[in-house]
């Protein structure tokens, strides 16, 4: 490994350790060779618990037109709200989810 990229990783874990987590602005998503992480657009169905929301999948069609709800509902983490408090989302607020490891997550902000 080189030995610059274990300086830069202690000088993260050194920063994070001054300033705490919550001044961080990074997202990643790690893929194996060959894949992407895709995207996909969701409906707010209803909140669940916390941060967490009941959501629908939807398709885009042509300007103008209202988005159709397809398959079921599934359960995904909203990574712009705290998971110490209750989220805030109104139902039938649109977003793109992604799945993330064994979670489905999504940012969305009131």
């Amino acid at each position: 490994m080189d030995s610059r990229h274990v300086t830069d990783q202690q000088q993260v874990l050194a920063d994070l350790a001054r300033q705490g987590a919550t001044n961080r602005k990074e997202t990643a998503v790690v893929v194996s060779p060959g894949l992407s992480a895709t995207p996909w657009p969701v409906k707010i169905k209803s909140h669940v618990s916390r941060n967490v929301y009941s959501v629908r999948a939807v398709i885009i069609g042509d300007t103008g037109s209202i988005p159709i709800e397809m398959g079921e509902q599934i359960e995904a983490t909203n990574l712009a709200e705290s998971y110490l408090s209750e989220g805030t989302l109104s139902t039938g607020t649109f977003a793109i989810m992604f799945r993330s490891g064994q979670k489905n997550v999504f940012y969305a902000v009131s």
